[in-house]
């Protein structure tokens, strides 16, 4: 959503239905035939095995907490890329209803919070078998609107100044320019997005797979939506993967595309080309611009894998977490043993509250000290006062348990 830069650029002419075809859009997916197919079979495959193995290599309790993290670091690059800035710490605080005095800063808060909301649905399986069904973009745009204060539905065409209000989850209703682009009319969305459908949703697993990018960048050029397009293709690619690779939403393709961001624009904009010449494809739009980008798109999957992999490297995440630990018990944060509890949720993913007094060797009452302290921290959760205790990555300390994941927040 980008109420103060939309994806809007001029306000062509009111056309009901200029008649078009969905074949103006093909290929929906790469020939069997193309040249490329091979390679891109193989990073595919590679995609696969490396995030199927990411996953099993974690204890379930740091899948969750992995997951609660990447919600937040996945709304906050997602945002970059629509150029707003709202950094994951001040993403936790919209969660806890802590806003900006500012009017601006809180209703960037307030679109983050809708992003993670509607991506914690998704995490959830509210989009599981149909992800890429017309329902079910129409409904990610529904949830994520209906979450927005009316000023962030608020479109304003450049050209004419023209205030548009934006209903959640309806598709279009005028012609739009983006960039060089002119999208289908109105009238004609039904169709495409028929097809859109249609194709997408009766791929295999590995077809799927294969199929993301072009699926992400055709959704773009149909363009249902009078704004927010690039933010439902982001979820829906988000929801495609999570499916498709059994991801358990512990690394996001959002962080690698907005890092690449011009390359990732450039790629778009190329798919937009129509066929080159006659090895190029039998569709109306460039076969090889959609190849470069499934490549890219693939690429930037399994590289955010590896980075995420490396990052969650059992030891190395132990050995940060505990020298944080130390310092904090020595700078009378923490009571002293809270980085033996710490040790112990992280490797059994979680902790009976009745086990943590015999790991510390300590009474019940010293052990119920240190419990509280690290849960007041925010470092622990738990569902109840007496429900085990699971492991939290809060975005305030990702600088110290996970350097890189995102910029460290300045004031």
């Amino acid at each position: 959503m980008r109420s103060s830069s939309p994806d809007i650029t001029s306000d062509i002419k009111a056309v009901v239905d200029r008649h078009e075809t969905p074949d103006l859009t093909e290929p929906f997916v790469l020939s069997e035939a193309s040249p490329h197919r091979p390679a891109l079979n193989d990073l595919s495959v590679e995609l696969a095995a490396a995030s199927a193995g990411f996953r099993r290599s974690l204890p379930a309790g740091v899948v969750r907490a992995l997951a609660d993290l990447v919600r937040a670091m996945n709304c906050y690059y997602s945002n970059l890329i629509e150029g707003h800035d709202t950094h994951p710490v001040d993403i936790e605080r919209a969660m806890r209803n802590d806003y900006s005095a500012d009017p601006h800063k809180r209703n960037l808060q307030l679109e983050a919070k809708a992003h993670v909301a509607v991506q914690g649905w998704i995490d959830g399986g509210g989009l599981s078998g149909r992800a890429m069904t017309v329902a079910a973009l129409r409904e990610i745009h529904k949830r994520f609107g209906e979450l927005l204060p009316e000023q962030l539905l608020r479109v304003s065409e450049p050209d004419t100044h023209e205030i548009v209000l934006m209903v959640p989850g309806d598709l279009r209703h005028r012609d739009v320019r983006v960039g060089h682009h002119i999208p289908v009319s109105p009238g004609a969305l039904p169709r495409f997005l028929a097809r859109f459908e249609e194709v997408y949703g009766r791929l295999g697993r590995s077809e799927t797979i294969l199929a993301a990018a072009a699926a992400h960048h055709r959704l773009l050029w149909i363009h249902p939506f009078l704004d927010g397009n690039g933010r439902v293709a982001r979820l829906m690619s988000h929801a495609v993967l999570l499916e498709a690779l059994d991801t358990g939403a512990v690394w996001s393709v959002a962080r690698g595309l907005a890092r690449r961001d011009t390359e990732y624009k450039a790629h778009l904009a190329a798919c937009d080309a129509p066929r080159r010449n006659d090895r190029d494809g039998r569709g109306t739009l460039s076969e090889e611009a959609l190849a470069a980008f499934t490549r890219f798109f693939l690429e930037t999957c399994l590289d955010q894998v590896t980075f995420m992999e490396e990052l969650v490297q059992p030891e190395r995440l132990r050995d940060r977490i505990l020298v944080w630990a130390e310092e904090d018990t020595r700078g009378d944060r923490l009571p002293a043993k809270a980085g033996q509890v710490l040790e112990a949720v992280l490797f059994r993913g979680e902790l009976p509250r009745g086990d943590v007094a015999g790991l510390l060797g300590t009474g019940d009452r010293q052990a119920r000290r240190v419990v509280s302290a690290l849960l007041e921290r925010g470092v622990l959760v738990s569902d109840s006062a007496r429900a085990p205790l699971s492991i939290t990555f809060p975005a305030a300390l990702a600088s110290r348990w996970m350097p890189g994941l995102f910029p460290e927040k300045r004031d």
